[in-house]
């Protein structure tokens, strides 16, 4: 494995970052700028399905789908 250098600009806010992961893991800037960079998957996105209705098998929805009293429901009105 070959190594080179490289620069990268970085906000004041971005190295206040760097700075404060890197002395929380106890490693160097370098090492966590390299495994973020292995970490990085732009073709992997998370599951974003955060309905609050329906259940796993079914068709989910919003929660401003909901009628009034649908969310009153189990709240003694």
């Amino acid at each position: 494995m070959s190594v080179h250098k490289t620069s990268v600009y970085l906000s004041d806010e971005e190295i206040a970052r760097l700075v404060n992961l890197a002395e929380r893991e106890g490693t160097s800037q370098a090492e966590v700028i390299r495994r973020a960079i292995r970490l990085y998957d732009p073709g992997r996105h998370p599951d974003r399905n955060f309905s609050l209705i329906g259940s796993a098998d079914g068709p989910g929805g919003s929660v401003g789908d909901l009628t009034e009293n649908a969310l009153l429901e189990g709240f003694g009105t």
